[in-house]
């Protein structure tokens, strides 16, 4: 039997159509658990998991979320960090490899700080389902599109 995955655009909408108020809180949370104590993350999570990873999955792209813009571009969020963003800094790859050998929950605290540094501008849905599953072949997977699209400096 096949999981059906979240509607990652309409989290995206839901998240782009907050107050600045709420959003400002999201941004704030220094580590994922925190997000539980923020009504804004209920105002994006709320019915949508049924199981504890669910309810995880869904923390981590809300954790996230605040720090990726959207492109209707194929473009994953590896090649986003590689590429530089919207502050036109780019990722070292020193950084990335923190993210790749740390485990929960520093590896989401490592990237998310990456993610706020960089502003990356990528596909959310492509993102979404990345962080979705997030796991080691993820975190593989994000690091093998960052060199792939790597200019050489």
């Amino acid at each position: 039997m096949e999981q059906r995955l979240p509607d990652f655009m309409s989290l995206y909408k839901a998240w782009d159509q907050l107050q600045p108020g709420p959003k400002a809180e999201l941004k704030r949370a220094a580590v994922p658990e925190d997000m539980i104590e923020t009504p804004a993350f209920y105002r994006l999570f709320s019915g949508k998991a049924g199981t504890e990873w669910e309810k995880q999955a869904f923390q981590r792209m809300i954790y996230c979320l605040p720090c990726i813009t959207h492109t209707e571009g194929n473009v994953k969020l590896g090649a986003a960090l590689a590429r530089g963003g919207k502050s036109g800094k780019s990722v070292s790859e020193k950084r990335l490899f923190q993210v790749i050998r740390s485990s929960q929950p520093n590896d989401m605290i490592q990237l998310r700080r990456i993610l706020k540094m960089v502003e990356p501008v990528a596909n959310w849905p492509m993102a979404a389902k990345q962080l979705w599953y997030w796991n080691d072949r993820s975190k593989r997977d994000l690091l093998e599109d960052f060199f792939l699209n790597k200019t050489n400096d």
